[in-house]
């Protein structure tokens, strides 16, 4: 049996101004076009499907694309295991997985064997197996992101002192799960468990895609590598493995989701499993990733020329622009408009004016010189300096106005 592990594909996902979904379309295409080059049979995604800040319009979109997509490896008889994150709307996994054509029902029994061909949403911990045509059982343990209706049914009514001890007892069930369902697998068996957690020990990366200390879920991973054949990890975006052990790992995210992913080198991973585990060592594919960048302009005279240079193929790239700029020396509006050419897909920017004025918003001691509305008037033109002029005109009327009625 053939696996590919994947996970945090983000989908409907926006990075500042930009919608995400395009790249992040492309990268599943990618995925799809591995599942049959390198003849998969199962794949395996280890949480955070979609993005929860995705439109109820995109998510119809993006089941759509989804179809269209898999629709080849699915009617050759491949199968999708999937599991939710802490990204993935709780409420909407549910009815997908109810309600989606291409989804399947999970069995109530646990360590049912489930029919091939089939995508399967696992929004509860879940226990199934799949039966390679050569006739052996492939036992795959799907535990979600832990939360209090998922892992604490039974105890929704109790108050926690606070979210550090409910965070303790969501731990406590994750790893009575996942030790009851080890219990339940043969010895010797082949076995996958797919996770959406931090493991203790894990590079975590610099990304915004992570919890911090107060909210974040660690579990302990020590025994994992001896008790499973593969451990498909997600909900961390930099892809590794742990403790030396190749078929304990994170694939990573499918795209380079910020600026703390720029230096990730994206992949999945594929493994074969026969009848007493692993045949041969994991094998990371590669994953082309859009680039992104911070730009800095500290003197547009010269920067500029040299951006142009050296950006001269970045229409595609996804930058965050850091302008400083002299008032009476340098146009801002210019500037900026030069760098909205060079960087169409900018999905953050700041300016700073360096000459007496300062910043944008005056900080410290204000120009005595200046009265109280001429101070107003320039600083909501340097603000709207990239707003249209029928708006801009509005909102300095307005202005006007409000500064006439005061005292």
């Amino acid at each position: 049996m053939r696996l590919l592990h994947t996970a945090d594909w983000h989908l409907g996902d926006r990075l500042g101004r930009i919608d995400r979904t395009a790249d992040l379309r492309i990268a599943v295409e990618r995925v799809a076009r591995y599942c049959e080059t390198e003849r998969i049979d199962v794949l395996v995604v280890a949480g955070d499907l979609f993005s929860e800040l995705a439109r109820p319009d995109t998510l119809r979109e993006t089941i759509a694309h989804w179809q269209t997509t898999f629709g080849p490896f699915l009617a050759r008889g491949g199968t999708v295991l999937a599991i939710t994150g802490n990204h993935d709307n709780e409420t909407f996994c549910q009815t997908l997985r109810h309600a989606m054509a291409l989804a399947a029902p999970l069995p109530e029994e646990l360590g049912a064997v489930v029919p091939l061909g089939r995508f399967y949403l696992a929004a509860e911990p879940t226990l199934l197996r799949i039966k390679d045509p050569a006739g052996f059982d492939v036992w795959f343990a799907l535990l979600p992101w832990p939360t209090a209706s998922r892992y604490l049914a039974g105890e929704l009514g109790q108050s926690y002192r606070d979210p550090g001890e409910k965070n303790r007892k969501l731990v406590e069930a994750f790893d009575r799960t996942l030790k009851d369902y080890q219990r339940r697998i043969p010895k010797g068996a082949p076995a996958v468990l797919s996770a959406h957690i931090t493991v203790r020990g894990a590079d975590i990366g610099a990304g915004l895609f992570r919890l911090d200390s107060t909210d974040d879920l660690a579990v302990e991973g020590n025994d994992l590598a001896e008790r499973f054949a593969y451990v498909a990890l997600g909900h961390i975006h930099k892809p590794q493995s742990l403790s030396g052990h190749s078929h304990v790992r994170y694939s990573g995210s499918i795209e380079r989701m910020d600026l703390g992913e720029q230096r990730d080198a994206k992949g999945v991973v594929v493994f074969e499993l026969g009848p007493a585990g692993r045949t041969a060592e994991p094998v990371v594919l590669p994953l082309e990733s859009t680039p992104i960048y911070d730009v800095q302009v500290i003197n547009p005279a010269a920067d500029l020329p040299r951006l142009r240079e050296e950006y001269s193929d970045a229409g595609n790239d996804l930058a965050n622009l850091h302008v400083r700029y002299t008032a009476g020396l340098d146009d801002l509006e210019d500037v900026l408009r030069d760098l909205d050419r060079l960087f169409p897909r900018w999905y953050a920017r700041d300016w700073t004016e360096s000459g007496k004025l300062g910043p944008s918003f005056v900080v410290g001691e204000p120009d005595r010189e200046k009265g109280f509305a001429e101070t107003v008037r320039e600083y909501l033109k340097q603000e709207l300096v990239q707003h249209g002029d029928e708006e801009t005109a509005a909102i300095l009327e307005r202005a006007e106005t409000l500064m006439q009625e005061s005292p």
